[in-house]
């Protein structure tokens, strides 16, 4: 938990990138791509923005390396959805990027970075919560999934 989420993704996006340029094999096109995976961005950063927004306004940390500071669970908007809005547009962006570089081998690494996620930061950051939050952190995890 001491890496930052957004380095993990830079770092995973720098993978797809090699992945497109010396894999000779994996190439795939299809009418709409561009466009799909414009909306993917779109779609990732409405998510993401929306996330942060409301644990602004909940005055509450963003920051997932510090959970100390986390002063109130944020169960609605966005949060009613995903447990995990940031992550999700961060998986988004992934998602975007590897259609925009066309290589169908890429989801393989938006997938490792879905693992990375859930083994190395999603698991700690709902230990902490539940120990903060107990019943109401439980409660929430029954009703709302962890990515979509």
């Amino acid at each position: 938990m001491k890496i930052l989420p957004a380095l993990v993704m830079l770092v995973f996006g720098f993978l797809m990138y090699l992945l497109a340029q010396f894999l000779p094999v994996g190439d795939f096109d299809f009418f709409g791509r561009r466009g799909l995976a414009l909306f993917l961005f779109g779609l990732a950063f409405l998510v993401m923005f929306l996330g942060i927004l409301q644990f602004w306004s909940a005055r509450t940390t963003v920051n997932p390396i510090d959970l100390s500071k986390t002063t109130q669970l944020v169960t609605k908007g966005v949060f009613k959805f995903s447990r995990n809005p940031m992550y999700l547009g961060m998986l988004l962006i992934l998602l975007a990027f590897g259609l925009k570089l066309g290589n169908a081998f890429n989801t393989l690494l938006a997938a490792g970075f879905v693992y990375y996620m859930n083994h190395f930061q999603i698991k700690h950051e709902e230990k902490a919560l539940t120990e903060m939050f107990g019943k109401e952190y439980k409660a929430y995890c029954k009703a709302t999934r962890r990515w979509f």
